[in-house]
């Protein structure tokens, strides 16, 4: 059994033009000493069956025994997403408290997408952070979508995942219920035991003191899905890889910067399960 993380996203673009169709073994991830003697984990069993699904639209894919290698930009070969000593960045979270000691083996989440336009210096992410350990030692795994003008070269909204440096340890990581890769147990010195919180929301970078961009759909939160970027069926895997809705007297709302950026607390609503909207326009929002 293998712990997992699940975003499910609809309208996140991009193309396979971007990407090279590198042989498995050889793509850049095996590079890593502790990865030397690592077989890749090509099942999972997990707490639910895990089946392709017809939800969204594959067009374009590498041939088997092959995985799609982003091409790199000049000046992004280092560049990463998001680390705790970025300054300029904000956040609009729903959390779990790490005061009981909880360990969590994964989470899940329906993610609105939304389209932003954004300066070369900026990133805007709506995604599940799912973390062990503490500064220093900090491990950290991240999957939802983001609009990264740097790192891409464009405002499109793609998909993103993002990582720091009986069970396998191994964390998988499906969209819309299909299994699409997996992080490796040698990476971590924390998360290999579980994850003691899980954070969603979004989450915003801008590279000077400036400007920082929108979050989520732009705008503020409301209780209207129509008009406010959102989470649905909010969901944690628990410490026995089942299912389940977090407690909310473990819950945590957090907004770092009121004036730019905000975070609301919908409960639970029929079929959608339990709920919550953020985002905001930015703006000037440095201390």
């Amino acid at each position: 059994m293998s712990m997992c993380l699940s975003a499910v996203t609809q309208g996140a673009e991009g193309s396979i033009n971007d990407f090279d169709c590198v042989e498995i073994y050889k793509q850049p991830a095996f590079q890593h000493p502790l990865l030397k003697n690592h077989k890749i984990q090509e099942t999972f069993s997990s707490y639910e069956d895990h089946e392709k699904s017809d939800n969204y639209e594959k067009k374009e894919h590498c041939p088997k025994g092959t995985v799609p290698i982003l091409r790199q930009r000049n000046g992004s070969e280092s560049f990463h997403l998001n680390t705790s000593d970025h300054l300029g960045q904000h956040f609009a979270t729903m959390e779990t408290s790490m005061l009981d000691g909880s360990i969590y083996r994964g989470a899940e989440a329906e993610i609105s997408v939304h389209s932003l336009n954004l300066q070369d210096n900026q990133y805007s992410k709506g995604q599940i952070w799912l973390e062990n350990g503490y500064l220093g030692q900090l491990n950290s795994i991240q999957a939802g979508w983001a609009v990264h003008a740097r790192l891409y070269g464009d405002s499109v909204t793609r998909f993103t995942i993002y990582w720091t440096d009986i069970s396998t340890g191994n964390w998988g990581l499906k969209l819309d219920n299909e299994v699409i890769g997996y992080w490796p147990k040698e990476r971590f010195t924390e998360l290999n035991k579980g994850a003691s919180q899980v954070i969603y929301g979004g989450n915003t970078f801008m590279s000077t003191a400036e400007i920082s961009p929108p979050m989520g759909n732009g705008y503020f939160p409301v209780a209207d899905f129509l008009k406010t970027a959102h989470f649905k069926n909010v969901f944690i895997i628990d410490s026995n890889y089942k299912r389940a809705y977090i407690e909310e007297k473990k819950l945590r709302l957090y907004a770092d910067y009121f004036e730019c950026f905000r975070v609301t607390y919908l409960g639970y609503i029929g079929s959608n399960g339990m709920c919550f909207s953020y985002g905001g326009p930015g703006g000037r929002c440095s201390y």
